[in-house]
């Protein structure tokens, strides 16, 4: 069905362009009001993350429990000018949600700017990886905002992004050039990894381009490593959707022994969690391989919130098993899965140099 409709401004702040509709293919309209605390971190995602232009398309993915902070970004979008196409995901189907549906596939082959902004519900990876495979081969500006919440919008989204990116090229400049970094935290970690020159290091930090989408917020430097060894001790979170069942591991830690890349070993004192975690980590032959390390660079955000979308971003190593984001970083093998974990006020050196101190950079 293309119920398209058009629908007025929406009510958190007066809107620049009154006259400008929006387009929706929703079977209802969103919202018509939102929290006013929300402005600021939409216009920043939506001015300076995306520099959306007025004579650009724009599509925005969502879901019912995402539709407050949605028709936020709806209306900075309308204030721009732009023609905006807006789809929840409930209105296509039942949730988990397993593939992109045709209207959705169908508007972003004709976008120039998307956003997703939703919350995870278990089995939904590969609809969003159909969604970022249309992004990645068209070659689109696109914000990827999985467990986006009102909380991250009033905190990292209201970072100076331009400051972010300053300090994500600086991590970046040095990376590029790392053989092998060791990473140590106070909660027990202690890692090594190497790295191939072959396969890039990305920066993601908030300011979108072409070449590769982002997470918003941002503030990440990545790659695929080599070979990883050690310990990881994660007193932050885990993610995808066991992040909203176990939030804040603080007081709980999750430990995971690496041997070659693989996980050796799990502990916790919660052992649903281990079984949960061992459970996504079997999904496929490189479900346990760590595919991601990774330096969080957002420096507005300063403890975790037991939130993975904003918690990967604060100032600290991070990594991740599964897929290591083979379409950019060159790696050379796939996974279905993907899982970060996230510890705290971890200690850095690239090739014996320190570049971080309990969390805190020193470039």
């Amino acid at each position: 069905m293309n119920d398209t409709r058009l629908f007025p401004a929406h009510g958190g702040a007066s809107s620049a362009a009154e006259d400008t509709p929006i387009l929706t293919h929703q079977l209802r309209e969103l919202q018509t009001t939102y929290a006013e605390d929300l402005v600021p971190g939409a216009r920043n995602a939506i001015r300076t993350c995306l520099r959306i232009q007025p004579s650009e398309r724009v599509v925005i993915v969502t879901d019912l429990e995402t539709e407050e902070i949605s028709a936020s970004l709806a209306d900075q979008v309308r204030g721009v000018g732009s023609p905006i196409e807006v789809f929840v995901m409930e209105d296509y189907g039942p949730r988990p949600m397993l593939a992109l549906p045709q209207l959705v596939t169908e508007a972003l082959e004709r976008a120039d700017v998307s956003i997703y902004a939703g919350q995870p519900k278990q089995g939904e990876l590969a609809f969003r990886r159909a969604l970022t495979a249309i992004i990645d081969r068209r070659q689109i500006r696109h914000a990827h905002m999985v467990s986006i919440s009102h909380r991250i919008m009033v905190e990292a989204m209201r970072a100076n992004f331009d400051d972010v990116d300053a300090i994500s090229c600086r991590v970046l400049e040095r990376a590029l050039k790392a053989k092998k970094i060791l990473a140590t935290s106070p909660g027990g970690s202690r890692l090594e990894a190497t790295f191939d020159p072959a396969i890039k290091w990305l920066k993601t930090s908030g300011i979108i381009s072409k070449s590769k989408w982002g997470n918003l917020p941002g503030g990440e430097v990545l790659t695929a490593p080599a070979r990883v060894d050690g310990v990881y001790v994660a007193d932050g979170v885990v993610g995808d959707y066991l992040c909203a069942r176990y939030g804040d591991l603080k007081e709980n830690p999750l430990t995971v022994t690496i041997e070659n890349s693989r996980i050796r070993d799990v502990q916790c004192e919660r052992q649903d969690l281990v079984r949960d975690f061992l459970a996504y980590t079997a999904t496929d032959e490189n479900s346990n391989r760590v595919g991601e390390f990774a330096m969080g660079t957002n420096i507005a955000v300063h403890d975790v919130i037991g939130n993975i979308l904003q918690d990967e971003k604060l100032p600290t190593l991070h990594i991740a098993f599964g897929h290591p984001y083979a379409e950019h970083t060159g790696a050379p093998w796939r996974s279905t899965t993907h899982i970060d974990i996230v510890g705290r006020h971890f200690n850095v050196w690239f090739d014996g140099n320190p570049i971080m101190e309990a969390g805190k950079f020193l470039i």
